[in-house]
């Protein structure tokens, strides 16, 4: 979709139109009580383009991604997650008007569409796993420097850790998969060891939380697991 640079929607003095998702047009599309992106926030309303509609409202000009509109915007795909399955865009996919959001849509309308049955009875979790500090490979036993390495232990421990973190982090993962129907790997950042989402069917979704939540007791407190989720297949659109 062609998105406004920050200086066109500001140029633009009839503003712009803010695209949060794609659904098929049987979708129930109950928005009442939300509020939209953008200050003051426009009514939300739905834009026809072949078999789907895409989720809008109106914007004075591309939102900032503070607090608030990055939370409108995901409180929009939430509920319309809960009435059937969407395709959830990112955050500040801005169009000039309805016609650039028709065009833009229609022109892989049937990919969406097609897109949006396999999606159907999915929801997306993300994982997040970091090791606690002072756990093993975090040890650093104090004595003297070895006299043939010329290191202290804790400085081997260390150089060894991150390929063993590799491997849990991968034998996590793999753990998953039989409850999953993708699995997309992400970059861990900060602390993390692990980020990764998987896309889980209605019917696997029981199975696979208790299955995190048994993987975490059997890691013990030497590991932290954060899963976030049921959310909308963002990293499967």
């Amino acid at each position: 979709m062609r998105t406004v640079s920050r200086e066109e929607g500001r140029a633009d003095r009839a503003g712009a139109v803010y695209t949060y998702a794609l659904t098929l047009k049987d979708h129930p599309l109950r928005l009442d009580g939300l509020s939209g992106v953008g200050a003051p926030p426009a009514p939300l309303r739905t834009v026809p383009a072949g078999p789907l509609y895409a989720v809008v409202s109106d914007v004075s000009e591309v939102p900032h991604p503070t607090e608030r509109d990055i939370g409108a915007h995901h409180a929009v795909q939430q509920r319309l997650m809960e009435g059937g399955i969407v395709l959830p865009l990112r955050f500040g996919a801005t169009a000039l008007d309805d016609d650039a959001v028709r065009s833009a849509v229609e022109e892989h309308a049937d990919d969406y569409a097609e897109r949006l049955r396999e999606l159907d009875g999915c929801v997306e979790y993300s994982l997040k796993a970091a090791q606690e500090v002072g756990q093993p490979d975090d040890h650093v036993r104090d004595g003297e420097a070895d006299s043939e390495a010329g290191s202290r232990p804790g400085e081997l421990g260390a150089q060894d850790a991150q390929p063993r973190l590799e491997a849990v982090a991968s034998g996590v993962t793999e753990a998953f998969r039989p409850f999953t129907q993708e699995v997309k790997p992400g970059a861990p950042s900060g602390g993390d060891f692990l980020s990764v989402s998987f896309l889980v069917s209605s019917d696997q979704d029981e199975l696979f939380i208790a299955s995190e939540m048994s993987l975490a007791h059997q890691m013990g407190e030497d590991f932290e697991f954060r899963l976030h989720g049921p959310l909308p297949p963002y990293s499967f659109t």
